[in-house]
């Protein structure tokens, strides 16, 4: 933590030794310049794969739309692509190439929270816009000095806390636990929050967690913590984990015998997860922003170019991608002239914007969307809808 924090006070002092020009001289070019920050390698490469491809294909249908509309003149939108390895080092120094070396006057993401908080950091510092697409946990947008929102980070997804209440309900309502285990990522920030909310929400709702056990980041042995899941013998286990962990876990499970239903996040909602647990997840339920087969317009027209150009479904880290250039973009075509706080005041000005996972809609002061969250259940390898959750 002291060394992600050393990085950052290093970063952020030499955003200001360096000063605005670049984001200064945007208004003056043909372009509107976009960064993005994906996990293209690492430990959650597929979140990162998604990203850039449904942020590469929102900037093709602008252009090839003509580009935007800026007070009667049309911008092109060029892109810059960095990637952070899933690491919190990185996010922070590709935030800064961005702004200070490319002249960005916006950025997605990251998506993951351990990327996505420091990220956020050096964007508000810098006062340039940024909008992480997955990133749920509440203080990437919460400045922790001061208590409130940062004005210049958004988010196109729902938060940690409302979606471990969501979980807490389902699995006392939905599944009729009454007592339940929680095994988790310690090391990472959006994962400890789900399990943290989902603990405190459960116990509220008159059930009894029994076992709550962690591990860290690149551990591929959970024996020890499974053995003493079982014998609490938990009518649910819920598993916080991203896609990659998430089959090593249920695998190790049933060698050792748990059979209670396993529930999980949104973290699990990518098209690998089915490739890499196969039938050992069959049956099991998490929590997402959206489903591919979503009856919606908006969803429909998405899902199908998606999957003609990259040849398989769009993942809810496409989807969100895809809603925060959305969002963006329709941000941009308010502003009168192209500088970075234009841009935030018309994004933290939005009210409705029909994006492919619902609508988005800022109330000023807060960069948190008000959104719903779905149930989906993995059946016969692929992702089922269940039952949708409101706010």
């Amino acid at each position: 933590m002291k060394t992600i924090l050393i990085i950052l006070s290093l970063v952020v002092l030499g955003l200001h030794i360096a000063g605005c020009d670049k984001r200064g001289n945007q208004a003056q070019t043909d372009v509107i310049k976009i960064g993005v920050v994906a996990e293209l390698t690492g430990d959650i490469p597929a979140v990162g794969v998604s990203c850039k491809n449904a942020a590469e294909m929102a900037v093709k249908a602008v252009n090839d739309a003509g580009g935007i509309d800026v007070a009667g003149k049309k911008y092109k939108v060029q892109l810059f692509m960095e990637d952070n390895a899933a690491r919190a080092d990185q996010s922070a120094s590709a935030v800064q190439k961005l702004i200070e070396q490319r002249g960005v006057v916006a950025i997605i993401g990251p998506n993951a929270s351990t990327g996505a908080i420091p990220a956020s950091e050096i964007a508000e510092a810098s006062k340039v816009t940024l909008i992480t697409p997955w990133s749920t946990n509440p203080k990437t947008t919460l400045d922790s000095r001061t208590g409130k929102h940062k004005r210049y980070v958004f988010r196109a997804c729902y938060l940690d806390t409302f979606q471990g209440q969501v979980l807490a309900s389902f699995a006392r309502d939905g599944l009729k636990a009454k007592t339940a285990a929680v095994l988790f990522d310690v090391a990472a920030e959006a994962l400890k929050g789900q399990a943290e909310v989902f603990k405190g929400t459960f116990e509220q709702k008159g059930g009894r967690v029994t076992a709550y056990e962690t591990y860290s980041t690149g551990d591929r042995d959970f024996s020890a913590q499974l053995t003493k899941i079982r014998r609490e013998t938990p009518d649910v286990l819920f598993l916080p984990a991203y896609y990659s962990d998430v089959p090593l876990v249920v695998q190790q499970a049933h060698r050792l015998g748990l059979s209670m239903p396993f529930l999980g996040s949104d973290a699990w909602a990518s098209s690998e997860l089915t490739k890499l647990c196969a039938s050992d997840c069959d049956g099991y339920f998490f929590s997402s922003h959206y489903l591919s087969e979503s009856t919606s317009e908006v969803s429909q027209r998405f899902v199908k170019a998606y999957s003609e150009l990259y040849k398989q479904p769009p993942d809810d880290v496409a989807a969100l991608t895809y809603d925060a250039f959305g969002v963006l973009f329709q941000a941009l075509g308010k502003v009168q002239k192209v500088d970075t706080e234009s841009v935030r005041n018309a994004l933290a000005a939005t009210t409705q914007y029909a994006g492919v996972t619902g609508n988005i809609k800022y109330v000023e002061g807060s960069g948190d969307p008000i959104k719903g969250a779905v149930i989906l259940q993995i059946k016969d390898g692929k992702f089922q809808w269940h039952s949708q959750a409101n706010p």
